[in-house]
C-alpha cells in the first residue's frame, strides 16, 4: 500500500449555489475524498456568480455547512468589480477571469477590463484564465506587461503548450494546468461517447494535440480535473451543456499511466501537491495522507461513484491503482469508498469572513 500526500485539485465546479441537482459541497467533496483529493479550489461561475462579499459569503456558508474536505473559493472577475475583488483576495482561492468561450455575466470582452484586474489584484496571488489559443497569447502578454503571475487553465492544444513553453523560457510568470481528459481522450473518442456526453470545453482535441501535452510534460505545472458535473439527462438532451466529472477518475488514470511508463509517482505528486501548494499559497495539511493500492485492477463504473451527476466519460475503462483510504488531520475521512468525514468537517484554507 502506497502512502501519498493528500492531493490538491485546483479546478473544481462544485455547482453550489444554484445548481445543486448537478453537485453540491457535500457530494462534490465526497467525490474528492473518494479520489484522494483532500483540498479543492472551487470555481466562481455559480448562480449567482461569486463576485462580491455577499456572493462569496453565500458560497462559503454552504461550504462550511457541507464540505467534507478542505477548500477555498475563487472570485470571478467582472466588468466592474476590480477593486472589490482585490479587497476580498485574502478570503479567496484566487481570481478567475473568463475571457472567451464563456457565457453569462462573468465574460470580459474588452482587454481594458482585464487590465483593471491586473492593476488591482494582489501580485502575490495568481490570476487564472482559460487557455484559449489567441486569447491565451493576450493573457501572456498581460502577464509580461504587468510582471505578475498568471495561471492558465485546461491547456489542450499543441500550439498552447508550445507558447507556454516559449513564455516560460523568456521568464514570463506563467504556470499552467492540464485536465486528465485531455491527456487520455481525443476527438476520436467522440463517436463512442456520443455527441452530448462528449461536449466539453475546451473540446476534445486531435491526437497530435494530446501527444504534444505528453511530449511537453515538464511544461505542465498541475494536473487539475476541471470537474464540471451535469446530469445524464442534461448531457443526453438536445442542448447538452459542456463538462465532464473527474474527481474520482483522475488519480486512477494517472496511476495507470505510471504502470505504462508514461509518468512517475513523483510526476503526480509534483503536479497535484507540490506545485499547486506553491502556485496558490496553500498551507500544509497536518496529519493528512491517502493510501493507494497501486496494483489494484478495476473497472470504472459511474454507479460506484459519489458525484451526483451519475455518469463518467471513462465508463468501462480498465485502470490500475485505487485509493483505499484518506486521512484528514488525523481523522479517517474515507475507507474503501465509504465516506467517513462528516459534512462541515472540511476547513477553509483562507482567512474567514
Amino acid at each position: 500500500m502506497l502512502k501519498l500526500p493528500g492531493l490538491i485539485d485546483v479546478h473544481v465546479h462544485v455547482r453550489e449555489p444554484g445548481a445543486t441537482h448537478k453537485e453540491d459541497w457535500d457530494s462534490g467533496t465526497s467525490a474528492a475524498l473518494a479520489g484522494g483529493v483532500t483540498t479543492l479550489l472551487a470555481m466562481p461561475n455559480t448562480q449567482p456568480p461569486v463576485t462580491d462579499a455577499a456572493s462569496l459569503k453565500l458560497a462559503l456558508q454552504a461550504a462550511r455547512a457541507k464540505a467534507r474536505c478542505d477548500y477555498a473559493q475563487f472570485l470571478g472577475a467582472g466588468p466592474d468589480n476590480a477593486e472589490t475583488a482585490a479587497g476580498l483576495a485574502p478570503h479567496s482561492a484566487g481570481l478567475k477571469m473568463y475571457l472567451d468561450q464563456t457565457y453569462g455575466p462573468l465574460r470580459l470582452d474588452e482587454m481594458t477590463l482585464w487590465m483593471e484586474h491586473f492593476r488591482h489584484w494582489p501580485a502575490t496571488m495568481p490570476i487564472v484564465a482559460h487557455a484559449e489559443s489567441r486569447t491565451m497569447a493576450a493573457v501572456i502578454l498581460m502577464a509580461a506587461l504587468f510582471d505578475r503571475p498568471v495561471h492558465l487553465a485546461h491547456v489542450s492544444l499543441r500550439e498552447e503548450i508550445l507558447l507556454i513553453r516559449a513564455a516560460k523560457a523568456r521568464g514570463v510568470k506563467v504556470t499552467c494546468e492540464v485536465a486528465p481528459h485531455h491527456l487520455f481522450l481525443t476527438e476520436q473518442d467522440i463517436p463512442g461517447l456520443g455527441a452530448g456526453r462528449s461536449e466539453v470545453r475546451p473540446r476534445l482535441a486531435r491526437p497530435t494535440d494530446r501527444d504534444a501535452l505528453w511530449d511537453n510534460l515538464e511544461v505542465i505545472d498541475c494536473f487539475a480535473t476541471d470537474h464540471a458535473p451535469h446530469t445524464r439527462e442534461e448531457k443526453d438532451s438536445p442542448k447538452p451543456p459542456p463538462g465532464f466529472p473527474g474527481l474520482e477518475t483522475a488519480l486512477p488514470l494517472l496511476l495507470t499511466a505510471v504502470h505504462a511508463g508514461r509518468l512517475t509517482l513523483d510526476d503526480i505528486i509534483q503536479r497535484m501537491v507540490t506545485n499547486p501548494r506553491h502556485i496558490f499559497n496553500i498551507p500544509e495539511q497536518p496529519d493528512t495522507w491517502i493510501e493507494v493500492d497501486a496494483d489494484a485492477r478495476w473497472e470504472i463504473r459511474a454507479q460506484d461513484m459519489h458525484t451526483r451527476c451519475a455518469w463518467t466519460p471513462f465508463e468501462g475503462w480498465q485502470v490500475r491503482g485505487r485509493v483505499r483510504r484518506a486521512v484528514l488531520r488525523g481523522q479517517e475521512a474515507m475507507n474503501d469508498g465509504e465516506i467517513l468525514a462528516l459534512p462541515g468537517s472540511g476547513q477553509s484554507i483562507r482567512v474567514s469572513m
